[in-house]
């Protein structure tokens, strides 16, 4: 059996004012992004990594830059879809 922890994400400033532009990304689906996706580190910034998924139920590819703060706690600094 495949047990699935719950992750915690918090918000940073400026993802808290884009999502209001981009009310469709929710939490499950930044979850399922960056636990479906390879740890890929960003181009621009050491701390930073992407997380790049297909969403299943919307058939859509989901980009989230986000900073790890611990084993199951990540900030996401921005998300958008890639199409």
């Amino acid at each position: 059996m495949i047990r699935q922890v719950k992750m915690q994400i918090e918000h940073s400033n400026y993802w808290k004012r884009k999502r209001g532009f981009r009310p469709e990304i929710t939490d499950d689906f930044i979850e399922y992004a960056v636990q479906n996706s390879d740890i890929l580190k960003d181009r621009n910034w050491e701390e930073l990594f992407n997380a790049i998924a297909r969403v299943p139920s919307t058939g859509r590819k989901l980009k989230v830059v986000y900073r790890r703060k611990g084993k199951n706690n990540i900030e996401v600094v921005t998300s958008y879809w890639l199409d």
